[in-house]
């Protein structure tokens, strides 16, 4: 009678969200395969059944830790974008945000996420290209009608680059971990983005009052 109150006390204390919340830390810091639903049970100080009770499978922690770290991304970029005063001031408190997401991303998650979870990898893949591109073609709208950017780029062309340049960070064939930082690399690549779009205008706005990457 006792135990069965210990673990009903046990669910009831532990959600699935703040068993996704710490998980997350957990496979960022080992990768997701070397870490086990052991490990797991273990680092949250609950029981293997308890775990279970809440998720079937690792897989199935992979999958909904993706979908809640994807809608915490909208809900964030979302305030980003209504209190940025100008496209500039926009697009460099994203860059802010990215760096920050990439300095505790790590070689070992990516490679796991894409080698074991490919399904979960491509649909997130997907997601977050449309999200990045309506956001990258949103600001460069705006930047035009504020006199920042030139009024002769390619919002479409120029926003479907950026995404597809911004894969190229995560791909350590082309730039292997031991010699390039991932922050360092995205510090480079908004530089070469804003310089290739800015109008003399945005140019001494950037220069006068940016905010540091």
């Amino acid at each position: 009678m006792l135990q069965a109150y210990i673990f009903h006390t046990q669910i009831m204390e532990i959600s699935k969200k703040n068993i996704l919340k710490r998980c997350e830390p957990l496979f960022l810091r080992y990768g997701i395969k070397s870490v086990t639903m052991d490990d797991i049970a273990r680092e949250l100080g609950i029981s293997k059944k308890t775990l279970y009770q809440h998720f079937d499978t690792k897989n199935n922690i992979i999958e909904q830790m993706v979908v809640e770290h994807f809608e915490a991304e909208q809900v964030l970029m979302a305030t980003i974008l209504s209190s940025a005063t100008d496209a500039i001031d926009e697009i460099l408190s994203i860059a802010q945000h990215v760096a920050l997401e990439l300095a505790q991303l790590t070689s070992t998650f990516v490679y796991d996420l894409q080698k074991y979870h490919r399904e979960t990898w491509l649909i997130l893949e997907k997601t977050s290209n449309e999200h990045i591109y309506g956001i990258i073609k949103s600001n460069m709208e705006r930047g035009i009608r504020e006199g920042f950017y030139r009024a002769d780029i390619d919002v479409d062309i120029i926003a479907k680059l950026y995404v597809a340049k911004s894969l190229c960070i995560l791909d350590d064939h082309l730039f292997p971990p031991k010699r390039y930082s991932k922050t360092a690399l995205y510090k480079q690549f908004i530089t070469y983005h804003l310089h290739g779009i800015l109008a003399p205008k945005g140019l001494e706005r950037l220069e006068k009052g940016g905010k540091n990457l």
